[in-house]
């Protein structure tokens, strides 16, 4: 039975996780508040709800112009990231692989540092290659920022297979792509796809990274925070409540799965 101490302690613990709940969500329950009610000179008009905002950011074409560049931008990059981390962890993971270190600080090192002297770096190569912002750089720059996550987990799950798998299906006569494809990659799927919506919620709201290679054009973020710069609308704040939304889905989905495999 709980002494009164400990009693008084898990209290304390509940009140302070209650509070960081409070923190953490009472900004997208106040956005979305204002995203569907008027607010006058500090009064909430309660009669005047309505979900009209929303709908206007349907017809609105320069967001919906945002949110398609950020999707693709966000797919891409992760697709590519996805197989570059799958190929590398491959590699290091084999006994005979030189230059590992360099690699995995190669990998790590965008992902690490702030983003924006990742994005300012990145900048700085692409005018050094002849490469323009636009699409294909801030894809690229994405790409480089979210390979660290996917890579982590795949190599994390390579390294817990037992190495007699690889020899029984050399023994049994298999190449390295019928080892790979029935062997390998059946038990590194869940960390690929894992990593991959992890990554995918790292695109889809970074910032800084982009605002240094988009040029002209405009992902979510970006145009979100050009349009925060008048003043918070009730279109505004529609918008930040789904890309709050969307954010918080997708954290939920990487624990679910983060979770389900921790049972594994």
């Amino acid at each position: 039975m709980a002494t009164r101490g400990e009693r008084i302690f898990d209290i304390f613990l509940w009140l302070l996780a209650g509070l960081v709940f409070v923190v953490l969500y009472a900004p997208v329950a106040i956005s979305a508040l204002f995203s569907i009610v008027e607010v006058r000179r500090g009064d909430i008009l309660w009669e005047t709800a309505t979900l009209e905002w929303y709908a206007r950011l349907w017809q609105n074409q320069s967001i919906m112009d945002a949110i398609r560049l950020t999707l693709v931008v966000g797919a891409t990059s992760v697709v590519l990231s996805a197989m570059l981390a799958v190929a590398l962890a491959l590699y290091v993971t084999r006994e005979d692989a030189l230059g590992r270190r360099f690699i995995e600080l190669a990998v790590y090192l965008p992902f690490l540092l702030p983003p924006i002297v990742t994005g300012l770096a990145l900048l700085m190569f692409f005018s050094q290659v002849g490469v323009s912002r636009g699409a294909v750089a801030v894809i690229i720059g994405h790409g480089a920022f979210v390979l660290a996550v996917i890579y982590r987990l795949v190599v994390t799950r390579l390294q817990s297979l037992p190495a007699s798998l690889v020899e029984a299906s050399s023994d049994l006569g298999a190449t390295r792509w019928q080892t790979f494809r029935h062997v390998l990659w059946p038990q590194i799927a869940p960390a690929v796809v894992t990593g991959s919506i992890l990554a995918l919620a790292l695109s889809f709201d970074e910032t800084l990274i982009t605002s240094f290679l988009a040029g002209n054009e405009m992902t979510l973020p970006i145009r979100l925070w050009a349009m925060m710069r008048v003043g918070f609308t009730p279109e505004i704040n529609a918008l930040v409540t789904v890309v709050l939304l969307v954010s918080i889905a997708l954290t939920i989905v990487i624990g679910l799965r983060l979770r389900a495999g921790g049972r594994e």
